[in-house]
């Protein structure tokens, strides 16, 4: 029976990808580095320390993997604190709310750092509906690796057959198809160019969902 639901972060509760999109060109920009889209699109998923080392294989930068991640986040950190217009994801608090009430254990399995998480949760309140948070700066590789999504299995106690992933990215869904947990893929906004086959079932708006469905989704799987 399905009883614990495991969101990924960026792009699915809130969408500060064009943020950190740009705190990274500013800093490919210091850098030098001659970043194409297409490259870029190849690190969605990843943690900003998987990023970076990277980047050091792929552009031979002198400054190590914690200098780099350290002034991409001051960078973030800024426009973060600039921007008020930024908001949840149309439609996902009320899918947090009724899993809450109806007594879904919510789990937040990110890449984002801790410090860029805290933020974001602390700006919308949303510390109350989540039993564990599992942040990918503790791994030592990203997604694709399922790690992360192993990791927020055992905190919940539940085993996978009980669990289910929501993800928006290519890496994301690898990883949930690699940790064998069924995934909804999240395919909204301006980011629609991910591969999201791997999925198991792929939604466009949160009003797709409720208790009710996601138990049915996994039933008939």
């Amino acid at each position: 029976m399905i009883n614990t639901v495991i969101f990924d972060m960026d792009g699915v509760i809130v969408d500060t990808e064009p943020l950190h999109e740009m705190a990274f060109f500013k800093h490919f920009e210091e850098l030098g580095i001659p970043m194409t889209k297409t490259e870029y699109d190849t690190y969605r998923g990843l943690s900003t320390r998987n990023v970076y080392e990277k980047l050091k294989e792929n552009h031979s930068l002198q400054k190590s993997p914690q200098e780099l991640t350290s002034r991409k986040r001051e960078i973030f950190t800024s426009l973060f604190s600039e921007n008020n217009e930024l908001d949840l994801l149309p439609g996902v608090r009320n899918l947090i709310e009724s899993l809450h009430t109806s007594g879904f254990q919510l789990i937040l399995a990110t890449s984002s750092a801790r410090i860029t998480q805290t933020m974001i949760f602390e700006r919308f309140n949303l510390f109350p509906y989540f039993s564990h948070i599992v942040n990918g700066e503790d791994f030592p590789q990203s997604k694709p690796n399922p790690a992360i999504f192993l990791k927020a299995v055992e905190l919940s106690g539940q085993p996978k057959e009980n669990c289910i992933i929501i993800e928006d990215s290519i890496n994301g869904v690898k990883a949930a198809h690699a940790a064998n947990i069924f995934c909804i893929g999240y395919k909204a906004g301006e980011f629609t160019n991910q591969d999201l086959s791997l999925a198991d079932t792929i939604i466009n708006d949160f009003s797709q969902l409720s208790p009710k469905v996601i138990k049915q989704l996994v039933e008939r799987k």
